[in-house]
């Protein structure tokens, strides 16, 4: 996959109850979930797939984050031909390490980082060979990536300066302040802004495509999650609603229709 800028391109879930979360998330999204063969003494690991490609992976919050306070969440991936090079630029740029890069065998190589304003993510260095890039609206995949955080015009520098992300329209929504969208080459693949006190940490939410928001919102509600906004329509013409899992992880959806 080309990523010059580098974007995000795999999602993880980290959750209280790995069977729970299968069953949800295929119920609601249409993911097709596969194990992951991996390594003796290795997590259980649950790949989800839209289609023959896979989107994300879904696996245990583990017991030193669930120690940390860390609630169940959905992190993204940022890829990169050298963790090391990006985690060591990053740290340069005032963001954290929360873990070192490390190995997963027969995967690659891995960080887990936040930006200077604490959201976190994580950077894989895979091995094998790149796989083309699926387009934005492909159903299934990751529609959009929306950080809320405490200074978006310091975080949209960050991220410019670390991944090539560039300055794109701006929507203003009176009180809530502007709402800033970037690209990462080609198109706009996401928005940020300074977050609602509600939420209590910066933090990067992702949207799921699916086909029509009012059949997806009925399936997260009849599988026991929360829809915490909307519908509502949003400039393109598109529909989103926000929600939460039965194990409390955010997520949010995408619909080209009601």
């Amino acid at each position: 996959m080309p990523h010059t800028p580098q974007s995000f391109f795999w999602y993880e879930l980290l959750t209280t109850d790995l069977d729970a979360a299968e069953a949800f998330y295929t119920a609601v999204v249409g993911w097709r979930a596969e194990p992951f063969n991996q390594s003796p003494g290795m997590p259980r690991y649950i790949v989800v797939n839209a289609g023959d490609r896979g989107v994300g992976g879904l696996m245990t919050l583990p017991d030193d984050a669930k120690q940390m306070g860390m609630p169940p969440a959905w992190l993204g991936y940022i890829y990169t031909r050298d963790v090391d090079a990006s985690v060591a630029s990053l740290t340069s740029a005032g963001g954290a390490v929360h873990r070192a890069p490390d190995d997963i065998p027969g995967v690659g190589r891995f960080a887990v980082v936040a930006d200077p304003q604490g959201a976190v993510f994580m950077f894989l260095q895979p091995n094998g060979p790149d796989l083309p890039a699926v387009p934005l609206d492909t159903l299934g995949h990751v529609g959009w990536h929306e950080l809320f955080t405490s200074d978006w015009k310091k975080a949209l520098g960050f991220y410019s300066g670390q991944f090539g992300w560039g300055k794109d329209e701006q929507f203003d929504m009176g009180e809530m302040g502007i709402y800033q969208m970037f690209n990462a080459g080609e198109g706009m693949i996401g928005g940020m802004m300074n977050k609602p006190e509600q939420i209590p940490v910066s933090v990067w939410q992702f949207y799921f495509n699916v086909a029509s928001i009012d059949a997806a919102t009925k399936r997260v509600t009849d599988n026991g999650g929360k829809l915490l906004m909307g519908p509502m329509e949003v400039p393109g013409g598109q529909w989103i609603v926000q929600c939460q899992d039965p194990q409390g992880a955010h997520f949010a959806l995408l619909a080209p229709v009601r």
